[in-house]
C-alpha cells in the first residue's frame, strides 16, 4: 500500500535474512515479531578544506556514508525473525552478518548487508515482558528500490 502525506510509524516494515548473507530474497527473509520502536541514524563522512581562493570559506565534499537502525521490542520465542536475532547474542565475526530490508510506507525499499549487534535479550524489570534490542549496521552499499 502506498501513502501520501503523514503516516503512522507502524507502517514501516522490517525483514531479516534468517540464512545469513546467502538468505533467499523470497523465502529466507522474515518479519521480526513484536518490534515496538526503531531509530535510524546516518553517518556521513564529510571532508573539509579551506583553499586560498575561497577567502577563508570552507569547502566540503561528502566522501562516505553508512547507517544503522536501532530496533527494540519484545522477545517472542517461536517467531522465526525474533528467534534469529536473539540467537546471534553470543556470536561474532561473519556469524552476525546477514541481509536486512526496510520497506517504507511509500512502498520504497532499502535492502542491505548488515552486522546485527544484539544488546538485550529478555532483560527488564521483573514485571516487564522480556526485551529484544538490537542494531543493524550497514555493511557496504545498500540497494534502494523506489516505490512503484
Amino acid at each position: 500500500m502506498s501513502y501520501t502525506g503523514v503516516y503512522p510509524v507502524f507502517n514501516n516494515k522490517f525483514k531479516i535474512g534468517t540464512e545469513g548473507l546467502s538468505s533467499n530474497k523470497e523465502t529466507g527473509m522474515k518479519m521480526i515479531a513484536d518490534l515496538e520502536t526503531f531509530s535510524p541514524s546516518f553517518d556521513n563522512g564529510v571532508e573539509e578544506w579551506t583553499p586560498m581562493d575561497t577567502e577563508g570559506w570552507i569547502r566540503r565534499l561528502m566522501t562516505g556514508k553508512g547507517f544503522s537502525i536501532d530496533l527494540s521490542g519484545k522477545r517472542n520465542v517461536g517467531d522465526e525473525g525474533n528467534d534469529y536475532v536473539a540467537n546471534l547474542v553470543f556470536k561474532t565475526g561473519q556469524s552476525v552478518e546477514t541481509v536486512f530490508e526496510w520497506e517504507f510506507p511509500s512502498g520504497a525499499k532499502v535492502t542491505f548487508n548488515c552486522i546485527v549487534n544484539v544488546t538485550n535479550v529478555g532483560g527488564g524489570d521483573s514485571t516487564n515482558v522480556g526485551a529484544l534490542e538490537f542494531s543493524v549496521m550497514s555493511n557496504g552499499k545498500p540497494t534502494f528500490t523506489p516505490a512503484a
